[in-house]
């Protein structure tokens, strides 16, 4: 067995909240990340999925070292992500890349797409010496089903479809073995979105490439994933196999997520049973104790207040935070 390409150990993100007008002080913390774990293996793709505010995009952006972490570990080949300072840090951004949402405010609009592209070289010298960028620059167009010719366009004169595919070459530039993909095909119409997917699948073969694929639509996840991890309000509350959490979850909160996207055959429609939540996602400024989902939770009794349980194999074989986990059958 592989040692994991990107490990991370109880990472955690807190944003202040400041208030005063003359005199700011702390009033509190927003909890965006609160102690998330896992390990990515090589060549294998991480999906992460949960509502709107629970914390994918914010972790991101810390692997990425966009934002600095309030606390935890992550290790690249096992190198501390967050120890590197200055060249050792430029070397890291070469291995690890990201893809981000939304392609028409991603790409810099004064640029062409070879300056875009290119850009990366302009850094890192070593990967394209300065005679052979505009070359490097049209076979990465064409690995991703773009017209080499086009290099010299500006990104309003693409489609939405084809700027996340500018967006994915210029993550490929420096040839990274992981790519982060913040939502990726979340602003893209269903059938430019199965044309990316699939785009990203044969680049994943071709390259060896390993992915933390961050989403909000499960179908989406699960076409790409090879290990889903089910976030809420800053911590992974269900992972396992794209079977296990897919075919059996385990948790209340996945039970309710997958019971909510569309059965594809006609016939089995009327077989699923849709789960309700009731009231809202609490505040990451305040969160439940204990359990955080027990506020929407049907299972929830005294013991998910007073104690917060911990992400271990559970019902079902794979890691659950519930006390009451129960694995569950679904319709696909």
């Amino acid at each position: 067995m592989s040692e994991p390409i990107l490990r991370v150990e109880n990472l955690v993100k807190y944003f202040p909240v400041r208030a005063g007008i003359l005199f700011k002080r702390t009033i509190g913390h927003v909890k965006a990340v609160d102690g998330v774990s896992f390990d990515l293996m090589p060549g294998e793709t991480l999906g992460v999925v949960g509502e709107s505010g629970c914390g994918k995009s914010t972790l991101a952006q810390v692997l990425m070292r966009l934002e600095e972490p309030t606390g935890g570990l992550a290790t690249f080949e096992g190198r501390d992500i967050f120890a590197l300072r200055g060249a050792e840090l430029r070397r890291l951004r070469r291995e690890i890349q990201i893809v981000l949402q939304d392609p028409y405010t991603s790409l810099n609009p004064r640029m062409t797409v070879g300056d875009i592209i290119g850009e990366p070289f302009e850094i890192h010298t070593e990967v394209a010496p300065k005679g052979s960028r505009a070359a490097k620059v049209r076979e990465l167009l064409d690995v991703v089903g773009l017209n080499p010719e086009h290099i010299n366009r500006y990104p309003h004169q693409f489609s939405g479809g084809q700027r996340q595919r500018i967006g994915i070459a210029r993550a490929l530039a420096l040839r990274p073995k992981v790519i982060i993909c913040d939502e990726p095909v979340s602003a893209l119409d269903v059938s430019i979105q199965a044309q990316v997917m699939n785009l990203l699948g044969e680049l994943q073969k071709e390259f060896g490439l390993s992915y933390v694929f961050i989403a909000h639509d499960l179908s989406v996840v699960r076409h790409l994933s090879t290990r889903v991890a089910v976030m809420y309000l800053g911590k992974i509350v269900e992972m396992g196999t794209e079977e296990e959490i897919y075919e059996h979850p385990s948790h209340p909160y996945t039970q309710a997520l997958l019971s909510a996207v569309p059965v594809a055959d006609p016939a089995l429609r009327g077989q699923r049973q849709v789960i309700r939540l009731e009231g809202d996602v609490p505040s990451p400024l305040d969160p439940p104790s204990g359990c955080r989902f027990r506020t929407r939770c049907w299972k929830a009794q005294d013991i998910c207040a007073d104690q917060e349980p911990e992400l271990i194999t559970r019902s079902g074989g794979h890691l659950s935070a519930c006390h009451f986990a129960e694995e569950k059958t679904v319709v696909p």
